[in-house]
């Protein structure tokens, strides 16, 4: 039975990695290229056949524009792909914009009551 709910797992996450390389209209072949492994490696994750290490892990979350949570599941993919955009836009700012940046924010989530 562990091995069952595991390979499901391995189904699922490939599952989830396969729909958002389309989402982002990849061939396999080229998240292959990008991630440094082989089409087929590719593949047998997206059809839940094989385990990644977690270097290959992190390296598809990047090159997928989103995070470990939403492929792992833990998260609502719309919502992360917009932090993940906001993320990648504020990193991109000046250390003193971003210092601005995380200000406001710190404000803004305080006013919802939420703790950081």
């Amino acid at each position: 039975m562990g091995n069952r709910a595991e390979s499901q797992d391995l189904i699922d996450l490939g599952n989830r990695i396969r729909k958002r390389r389309q989402e982002i209209h990849l061939s396999q072949e080229v998240l292959a290229e990008k991630t440094g492994i082989s089409p087929n490696t590719i593949s047998r994750i997206e059809g839940g056949q094989t385990a990644m290490s977690i270097e290959i892990f992190r390296k598809l979350a990047v090159i997928l524009k989103t995070d470990a949570g939403t492929l792992l599941g833990e998260c609502k993919e719309e919502e992360n792909h917009r932090l993940y955009d906001l993320i990648c836009r504020a990193k991109k700012l000046k250390r003193k914009e971003q210092k601005i940046l995380e200000k406001t924010m710190e404000v803004l989530i305080e006013g919802f009551g939420t703790e950081l």
